[in-house]
């Protein structure tokens, strides 16, 4: 397609980190202000997954999730590299440390939504170094889950009436199926 036959984006509303857009006949959400996205699958020596869990107003419950984060959305952190977004966000949201991460994959988690691509990093032996729960209100709960049981504990936190960020079953096989 050539240029003159691309369709303009027609601009339907903004905020401070997500703007609405018409892109021919797609409405789609960009976000603003942001260089990524990371989600870590944390992994502790005795093989537990570290999940969180919060509130989250626009699905009206809690949900349990990867440690994630936006990166570049504050001036503190505007310049650090995607990796250390992830380590940082592990330690914000949980209280662990991670000595070494690796890059594991990346996608968008909702395509004909938005235009959001999240990085996947892998955290092995992780250890647990203060208390966590967020930053600027986000009230976080941290759950060490052993592997062994990370279903079940998933089936119980859905019949609570909480919901599963699909990315967790993602951070699962990764956590089963080291590469």
């Amino acid at each position: 397609m050539t240029d003159e036959n691309q369709p303009t984006i027609e601009d339907l509303g903004k905020g401070k980190y997500l703007e609405l857009v018409k892109e021919g006949r797609w409405e789609y959400a960009r976000r603003l202000n942001v260089t990524g996205i990371v989600s870590v699958v944390a992994l502790t020596r005795k093989k537990e997954i570290v999940l969180t869990e919060q509130f989250r107003p626009a699905v009206k419950t809690k949900v349990i999730e990867l440690p994630s984060g936006l990166v570049g959305d504050e001036v503190d952190f505007a310049e650090e590299s995607l990796g250390e977004a992830a380590v940082r966000e592990l330690y914000e949201e949980t209280g662990f440390e991670a000595k070494k991460i690796r890059l594991l994959t990346w996608g968008p988690p909702s395509a004909g939504c938005s235009n959001e691509v999240v990085n996947f990093y892998l955290a092995r032996d992780v250890k647990q170094v203060a208390k966590g729960g967020g930053v600027d209100g986000e009230n976080i709960t941290v759950h060490v889950v052993p592997l062994e049981v990370v279903a079940k504990f998933l089936r119980q936190q859905l019949k609570a009436g909480k919901l599963v960020d699909p990315k967790v079953y993602t951070g699962i096989y990764f956590a089963l199926h080291p590469r």
